[in-house]
C-alpha cells in the first residue's frame, strides 16, 4: 500500500478527531467501548502520522494534523455535544484553518527530500 503523505496525513487527523470524541464519550472511562475506541485511534493515529513524516518537515506536518484536528474536535464539539457558537470559536476555527493554508501554500518545509 503506497499512499501519499497528504493521504497519511488526512488518516491521522480523522482518527485524531474520532479519538478525542471518544474520549469526551468515555465519559472519564466510565465507558469502556468509548475508551477503547480511543486508545486504537490514536494508535492508527500516530502510526499514520509517522508515515507523514517520512516526506513531510515535522513543523508543517505537526502543524497541519494539530490545526486541523483542533477545528474539526471544535465543529464536532459544536454539532454533537451542543456546545456553545460564539464569535470566538468562529474566528478561531477561520484562523487555523487559514495557518494551515499559508503553511501549505507559501512554506518551502511542506515536503523534503
Amino acid at each position: 500500500m503506497n499512499l501519499t503523505p497528504f493521504t497519511t496525513l488526512m488518516i491521522a487527523i480523522v482518527s485524531e478527531i474520532i479519538g478525542t470524541t471518544s474520549l469526551k464519550l468515555s465519559q472519564g472511562f466510565t465507558k469502556p467501548l468509548f475508551g477503547i475506541l480511543m486508545v486504537a485511534c490514536y494508535i492508527v493515529t500516530f502510526y499514520f502520522l509517522s508515515l507523514t513524516l517520512k516526506n513531510m518537515s515535522i513543523g508543517t506536518a505537526y502543524a497541519i494534523w494539530a490545526g486541523l484536528g483542533t477545528a474539526g474536535t471544535v465543529i464536532l464539539g459544536i454539532l454533537i455535544f451542543r456546545e456553545p457558537v460564539d464569535f470566538a470559536r468562529i474566528l478561531g476555527i477561520i484562523l487555523i484553518i487559514a495557518g494551515v493554508a499559508v503553511l501549505n501554500l507559501f512554506s518551502g518545509g511542506a515536503a523534503h527530500a
